[in-house]
């Protein structure tokens, strides 16, 4: 099937219209995405955990990432050692890929490799 040029040049023209858009969010993003990224390339496991462990961890010294307080909405991402995280009975496994459920969780542990 041969496609007319006007409808051609509007599907180029919506191509470069999302792309565009694409690139001003990564621009306004300051580099967040490549940091959050590589903050999960040092994970071997992430878990999502609640508000009570969260707040507990901190008064405990574990400090928070700063790439967290960067994301809208704002979350608590920590390492900390497998030891500890077996405590926290609030734990949910996640995925480590950007992916939905990772970034609902408010209260992120992660454990490094």
């Amino acid at each position: 099937m041969t496609m007319s040029l006007e409808r051609r040049a509007k599907l180029i023209r919506s191509r470069a219209i999302v792309r565009s858009f694409e690139y001003r969010q990564r621009d306004l993003a300051h580099g967040v995405w490549f940091k959050l990224r590589r903050l999960l390339a040092s994970a071997r496991d992430a878990y999502a955990i609640d508000d009570g462990d969260a707040r507990r961890l901190g008064e405990e010294g574990i400090a928070l990432e700063p790439i967290g307080s960067a994301l809208e909405p704002p979350k608590s991402i920590r390492f900390v050692s497998e030891a500890r995280l077996a405590s926290l009975v609030s734990r949910r496994s996640l995925a480590l890929r950007l992916d939905g459920d990772l970034l609902s969780a408010k209260n992120i542990a992660l454990v490094r490799f």
